[in-house]
């Protein structure tokens, strides 16, 4: 059988050449990148564009992206009849935030969140100008142009969440790190992506750090595959009192994937390692809680810092990035403390999910995309306001 030679490259760093069968090309419309990938497969090296060190951004900045004044217009333009007070975002698209050029280059960093590098950070939003209400505003504008539809984040169906200390801990097991002031990490969200605006800054620590899973997992072959076998099999993961109706308080789902040729991922330490609270199920296996150090461990060895300032947004694609978050010390007066605007992003172009990610939300044929965090009565509102 004939062969081609696919080779990745991404931040001018060229990947190896992988010699694989013309019938194991990917062919996936929604992805540009699908001529220069090869197609992966459970336990192998992945080769994909979402591959990266840290040390590949050291002499560059392509994955932060300076919003124009032009931009900044249009951003103003588009948001100016929704600025107001008790503003109901949820009916409102894309076809309600008119962006005539900036659209175009959304629509271009959304296949690099999808099937590029993975991560993007904008930045330059006046947010003196525009004000925390606004400033939201324009985060939902520009995420529905990155996605398809929003996700819930807890059972209370907030679909824009906001982290910031409110004296929960990740100890106790049906309260969450994001509403705490302690250190998170590295994990993935129940979306495909999930975006972050800074509104205020810590008075000292709360940075954030991102790390290719992809890379992960070749570092876990290479060092350690017998590790590796175990992060394909399932992890049994606690909902931490967030129960969807007619569901088990936990769900089961491993850490790496392959499906369709794309590699997948998803981690939750503090979600895994409270599983066992449950009578019926059992304690990690020693060789299940030294794979998951060993994640930890290598995100620490390979992740790339990025310091938040006031009026960034980040976006991260949580299917081939892990993220984490370092404690901080808070300001005393409300108005100062660590604020950050979260969304949960679904895209219905994303990459190929196996059914094992459903297991979190229902039956396929029932929710379409996985993703979010819904209780048995969960309605959906998107608070502009923190508690």
């Amino acid at each position: 059988m004939s062969k081609k030679s696919v080779v990745t490259q991404i931040n001018e760093v060229r990947l190896p050449i992988v010699e694989i069968e013309v019938d194991m090309i990917i062919d996936n419309p929604n992805d540009s990148n699908a001529n220069m990938r090869a197609y992966n497969r459970a336990g192998e090296k992945v080769y994909d564009p979402a591959v990266w060190k840290s040390c590949d951004f050291a002499q560059n900045d392509e994955w932060l992206y300076q919003f124009s004044n032009a931009e900044i217009g249009e951003l103003k333009e588009a948001i100016a009849q929704y600025d107001y007070e008790g503003v109901d975002l949820m009916p409102l698209t894309r076809d309600e935030f008119a962006l005539p050029k900036f659209g175009d280059t959304l629509h271009q960093i959304r296949q690099e969140l999808l099937y590029g590098r993975g991560f993007i950070n904008f930045r330059g939003l006046p947010l003196a100008e525009f004000g925390n209400r606004g400033a939201g505003i324009a985060f939902w504008a520009i995420s529905q142009y990155l996605g398809d539809g929003i996700c819930s984040q807890n059972d209370k169906g907030h679909v824009l969440g906001h982290v910031t200390d409110l004296g929960e801990t990740k100890s106790k097991p049906t309260e969450r790190g994001p509403y705490s002031r302690e250190s998170i990490p590295f994990h993935a969200d129940a979306c495909d992506i999930v975006g972050l605006l800074c509104l205020q800054t810590a008075k000292s620590g709360g940075e954030s750090s991102i790390v290719s899973s992809a890379t992960i997992h070749n570092e876990i072959l290479k060092l350690r595959p017998d590790l590796l076998r175990v992060l394909y099999e399932p992890y049994t993961r606690d909902r931490r009192g967030e129960i969807p109706a007619g569901m088990d308080p936990w769900y089961h789902l491993a850490v790496f994937h392959t499906h369709e040729g794309y590699f997948s991922s998803n981690i939750e330490p503090t979600y895994i390692k409270s599983a066992c609270r449950f009578s019926e199920i059992s304690d990690m296996s020693p060789a299940q809680c030294e794979a998951i150090d060993m994640v930890q461990d290598l995100a620490i060895e390979n992740c790339f810092d990025m310091d938040f300032v006031l009026g960034d947004m980040q976006f991260i694609n949580n299917h081939v990035t892990f993220h984490s978050r370092n404690g901080f010390e808070d300001y005393e007066d409300r108005d100062r403390k660590r604020h950050l605007m979260r969304i949960w992003i679904k895209a219905n172009d994303g990459r190929p999910l196996p059914t094992d990610f459903y297991a979190r939300h229902g039956a396929p044929e029932d929710i379409g995309r996985p993703g979010g965090i819904v209780g048995p009565t969960t309605v959906f509102s998107a608070p502009l306001t923190r508690e």
